[in-house]
């Protein structure tokens, strides 16, 4: 019989995700005996991250207990910042959102005050939730810029001034938790991935102001060696009309300096058309307006060239977009698919699956959520489990 972890953490996570309700089906599961399933669950019941309640089907004997996770065991503080804007929400253990709100910023006002305007939000959020610093478990950050994971600092970010070895955890001592922040692709891809979780392979491209990767390898986030995998945004492509466009990193003909946001609203202008804004841009084309729409395409074109190499090389289940500029949908969606199905070898596209994401909107938090539970998880249950079965009190 295959085996998978029994800990206390995989034993959790199996009832969290809808894979086990039942301790005769996390034996079955685990492969591991009766005995060190119960001990083990017993001290997750203790710790306040398990709970029992009502009957499944009987096989022949007696019906089985079911088990549920506790969600309302604490909470987590989840931020999505973006280059313009920042929305922060405080989410129960399953990342249910209880309160969130949202606020401009400008990213290169500098580390200090975007992060002061952020914590102000949060202490909004949990008042609004009827919660204080002292129930939040875990804090999640996705910031528009190469960070290291391991630390939380921003690494030489193209698009954030003055954020470069910033320690962003330093900004929630307030909370006494693990803080952990990541790149917000590698986010919105937790969050594309949900709750539930995934074994797929997927490539999660987000066109806003920058364009990033997340890449998903059988349901988990992959950061490469340093954190940077998937700065698909300064790959070199061929400049349009052969003209050489610099971009901000202070190289020549990167994607976002050719495709992103930004450079879409660069193009519109330079077309006499009435925008003052990508979103405004992209609300055109979302309305048929013509040369918008031949604009999106073109972007999209170019995206999809990009995204080719990725398919070869890849060879994902699935690409999702998402991003402000992925909102204009179909013209975008069109110049992508014909790029990538038109330069992709026919095995690696023949099941391959491009859309947008059902949520471009919500992601993001959801994904901070999500990498702020599974870090608290991870790190504090088996201590959790530890001091409760040593009769300290269960968890927060």
């Amino acid at each position: 019989m295959a085996t998978t972890s029994a800990s206390a953490s995989a034993l959790l996570h199996h009832v969290r995700t809808g894979r086990a309700r039942s301790r005769a089906e996390l034996v079955a599961l685990t492969g591991s005996s009766r005995n060190t399933v119960s001990a083990r669950v017993d001290q997750l019941i203790a710790a306040n991250l398990l709970e029992e309640g009502g009957r499944g089907w009987s096989t022949g004997g007696r019906p089985p207990t079911l088990l549920r996770f506790n969600s309302r065991a604490g909470c987590v503080l989840a931020v999505d910042l973006g280059v313009t804007s920042v929305d922060v929400a405080v989410t129960d253990l399953s990342a249910e959102i209880l309160a969130t709100v949202g606020h401009p910023i400008d990213i290169a006002d500098g580390p200090e005050a975007v992060l002061a305007e952020v914590d102000r939000l949060a202490q909004v959020v949990l008042a609004e939730a009827g919660l204080t610093p002292a129930d939040v478990c875990a804090v999640g950050v996705g910031v528009p810029g190469p960070v290291e994971f391991s630390t939380g600092r921003p690494v030489h970010p193209p698009i954030m001034p003055g954020w470069h070895d910033h320690p962003i955890p330093s900004a929630f001592g307030r909370y006494d938790c693990p803080v952990f922040a990541d790149n917000d692709v590698n986010v919105m891809a937790l969050g594309e991935m949900g709750i539930a979780g995934s074994t797929e392979d997927v490539l999660v491209i987000k066109v806003g102001t920058g364009i990033g990767c997340g890449i998903v390898v059988d349901g988990q986030v992959y950061r490469g060696a340093q954190g940077s995998a998937g700065d698909i945004g300064h790959i070199s492509v061929p400049p349009p009309h052969g003209v050489p466009v610099l971009c901000r990193c202070g190289n020549e003909n990167c994607l976002e300096a050719i495709a992103g946001g930004g450079a879409l609203l660069r193009d519109a202008l330079a077309a006499g058309l009435p925008v003052t804004t990508t979103r405004e841009l992209v609300q055109l084309a979302a309305h048929g307006d013509g040369p918008a729409l031949e604009l999106v395409r073109n972007a999209g074109r170019t995206i999809g060239t990009v995204l080719a190499s990725l398919v070869n090389f890849f060879n994902p289940h699935r690409i999702v977009m998402t991003g402000g500029v992925a909102q204009a949908g179909p013209p975008l969606l069109a110049g992508i698919r014909e790029a990538v199905y038109g330069r992709s070898l026919p095995l690696a596209a023949r099941a391959l699956d491009i859309s947008v994401s059902a949520a471009p909107d919500l992601s993001g938090r959801l994904g901070a959520a999500l990498m702020a539970i599974e870090g608290f998880l991870d790190e504090d249950a088996a201590y959790q489990v530890a001091r409760a079965g040593a009769g300290a009190p269960t968890a927060r």
